[in-house]
């Protein structure tokens, strides 16, 4: 990073710091929020020991439930006649659940959970019957599982216990593994394979697959930093390269549903220089996936999920070259990655490819590239 953009975030640390009022662009008008709940304090929080976060990076880098490619098998048992019912985004409800897991050599491991149901608009009736989950483990459970170290996760699920819905929970996982070949600033992510019991029922009433999804602040210690919660930031107070690569990503897949400015499917991780990273998740809504619910925002210039639109800062020809090439090195990994998914429909699988493919005709060379995203290009700090 050069001087000058050192010196912009210096700035404009000492700025938050004095919680004189942040503005996310010159037309942004917002009072500041008050200093006793001020989510710009984080910023300038005392950093702990370096040492600290060397051993919370190796912790995360470590945990055993991404360690291993397989899809991991496990039961839970649950009300979910009264779970799946839970359709209020501000419900707050709790229940209990029992895990069991292959704990490898031969045992299984009996987990107490708490489930909850999570997100908005997959949790609407309208648009789901099975709600997303959210898991809280007992921790002094958890030494030598498969999920040490994680009291809280995210259980991606489908949106209905169906065979169509089992297939969007495959391309999303796909999304996850597309980026982490990219780069190592993203979201791990654990298909699993999912036999759900509805509690005092001997047997499982649906066998789906489901993501355990890598939780936030694992993905920051990774990246030896921190999760700060800043809302109406701008892209210019983000790390460019990794704010155009993240960009680029999002069109490859087609995805739209996300937002920097409202801190929609981003995470913003600060690290001790105090740079500010943005790091992407939640894919289902991509044309990739193109799960049956997905529409696009109304308010963007596309009709269907599938039509691609760059959301990011205007860069220069030679600036996106420079993102696009590791996108480049790993087209044919892309490829046999999609390829392999035995379990994908065949059709299916065609469509990712080619939809791949057309992502990659866009980045070929600088005239392509002007064409996509520098021809026409509109900067949006409000995104």
């Amino acid at each position: 990073m050069n001087a000058r953009r050192l010196a912009t975030v210096a700035t404009s640390i000492a700025t938050l710091a004095a919680i004189a009022g942040w503005q996310s662009s010159p037309s942004a008008q917002r009072p500041a929020p008050s200093a006793a709940k001020s989510p710009y304090l984080k910023l300038v929080e005392p950093w702990p020991a370096e040492q600290v976060l060397k051993d919370r990076k190796r912790q995360a880098d470590a945990r055993p439930l991404f360690k291993d490619t397989q899809p991991l098998p496990f039961q839970l048992t649950a009300n979910f006649k009264t779970i799946d019912r839970d359709h209020n985004p501000e419900s707050t409800a709790t229940y209990p659940s029992v895990m069991t897991v292959d704990g490898g050599n031969g045992k299984t491991d009996r987990l107490n959970v708490t489930l909850s149901a999570r997100g908005h608009f997959r949790r609407m009736a309208r648009n789901c019957r099975a709600v997303p989950l959210k898991l809280e483990f007992a921790s002094k459970e958890l030494p030598g599982t498969v999920f040490e170290g994680l009291n809280t996760l995210k259980l991606g699920t489908g949106c209905e216990r169906t065979d169509e819905y089992d297939q969007v929970t495959l391309r999303e996982h796909l999304s996850y593994q597309l980026f982490n070949m990219v780069t190592p600033l993203s979201f791990r992510a654990r298909l699993a394979k999912a036999q759900y019991i509805q509690d005092k029922a001997d047997r499982p009433f649906a066998s789906r697959y489901a993501i355990f999804i890598e939780h936030e602040n694992d993905v920051a210690r990774r990246m030896g930093g921190r999760v700060v919660e800043i809302p109406r930031i701008d892209f210019k107070s983000l790390e460019a390269e990794t704010l155009t690569r993240m960009m680029l990503f999002e069109y490859m897949i087609g995805n739209t549903d996300f937002s920097v400015y409202a801190l929609h499917n981003v995470v913003i991780v600060q690290t001790p220089d105090r740079i500010l990273w943005p790091v992407p998740y939640d894919f289902d809504m991509s044309g990739f996936v193109n799960a049956p619910y997905a529409i696009p925002d109304r308010r963007l210039p596309i009709t269907k999920v599938t039509d691609r639109l760059y959301r990011g800062p205007c860069r220069t020809v030679e600036q996106f070259e420079k993102a696009a090439a590791p996108f480049r090195g790993q087209r044919q990994n892309m490829q046999a990655l999609i390829a392999g998914v035995k379990e994908l429909e065949s059709v299916r699988r065609d469509e990712m490819k080619s939809y791949v493919d057309s992502f990659f005709r866009a980045i070929e060379s600088p005239d392509s590239i002007k064409r996509a995203f520098v021809n026409g290009c509109k900067d949006s700090e409000a995104m």
